[in-house]
């Protein structure tokens, strides 16, 4: 499943991260991270898969869409 700009950003919401906080976990630059949250740039595959085990390692999981719902995250107990 691929990590969608919604769902980085309500996992950086349920860490209480800022993407300063996230760019630091992944290595990469924060200006990364914003400009994948806004929409203006998917970041290379490598690095999107790269945040999206940052964020599971802090304990999100990633919920996958249905027919009646779409994608979400959510924090592991």
């Amino acid at each position: 499943m691929s990590l969608t700009p919604e769902q980085c950003r309500a996992a950086r919401a349920l860490l209480d991260w800022t993407q300063a906080d996230l760019a630091e976990a992944v290595g990469i630059a924060s200006d990364t991270i914003a400009r994948f949250e806004g929409g203006v740039r998917l970041p290379h595959p490598s690095n999107r898969a790269t945040i999206r085990e940052a964020l599971e390692a802090a304990g999100i999981e990633f919920l996958p869409e249905t027919k009646t719902k779409g994608v979400g995250v959510r924090l592991r107990k």
